[in-house]
């Protein structure tokens, strides 16, 4: 089902898209993005975020979801690809005794994450997660598996509804015409599936993914 949580985040950011493939190689700039090191996620805007830093915007994302999976106290909560973890250490803060755990390729974005939630994070890819069938309560992944190959995404999709034994959500960048299929091109650095919406919830049902997501566009 789609439910949506973080567009309002994701269009509070100014962005002009054709300053990003005119004013560097973005080319190179992607090469470098795909590292996920310290120029990804603190380096140049034109090679990532431009600086990560918590400034708790997430906690209304966190609340929002907590209310509307039902999040009760000592929930077991999964971010996939939780890269600095800040929505991570917002459901800690919102859900009382909540059991937190997250996975991220990036040695550097878990090294940097919030200090609270650091213990619980693991150096992990979303193909192989390193948990028990039906683990959590509720599974996310928000703008991560838009960053894997099919054969990656089919498999992380399957592994997502695995260790998930209620709520699931999931959140890709998408488009609906060209021009933003146009713009998403131009903004993007790591992105490697590029799909409509009806294509994405072909991809969820093929893999048997059986819960929420919702899309981000580039208007």
């Amino acid at each position: 089902m789609h439910v949506d949580f973080i567009s309002a985040i994701h269009r509070s950011t100014p962005r002009d898209y054709v300053a990003r493939v005119t004013e560097h190689d973005k080319a190179a700039c992607a090469e470098i993005a795909c590292r996920f090191g310290e120029d990804y996620w603190d380096g140049e805007r034109h090679v990532g975020y431009g600086g990560y830093h918590y400034d708790g915007r997430w906690r209304v994302v966190a609340e929002a979801m907590a209310k509307h999976y039902n999040l009760q106290p000592g929930s077991r909560i999964l971010d996939v690809g939780c890269g600095k973890a800040f929505l991570l250490y917002e459901f800690a803060q919102v859900v009382p005794d909540a059991q937190v755990a997250g996975v991220d390729i990036s040695e550097y974005g878990l090294a940097h994450a919030k200090e609270e939630v650091r213990p619980y994070l693991t150096l992990a890819n979303a193909t192989s997660l390193p948990f028990d069938d039906n683990a959590f309560d509720l599974v996310y992944s928000i703008n991560t598996l838009h960053n894997l190959y099919a054969p990656d995404l089919h498999n992380a999709l399957k592994e997502m509804q695995r260790v998930g034994r209620q709520h699931k959500h999931i959140v890709v960048e998408a488009y609906r015409n060209e021009r933003e299929k146009v713009n998403l091109m131009y903004w993007q650095l790591t992105c490697r599936a590029f799909h409509t919406p009806a294509e994405w919830e072909w991809l969820f049902k093929q893999a048997g993914y059986e819960g929420d997501w919702s899309f981000i566009y580039f208007e």
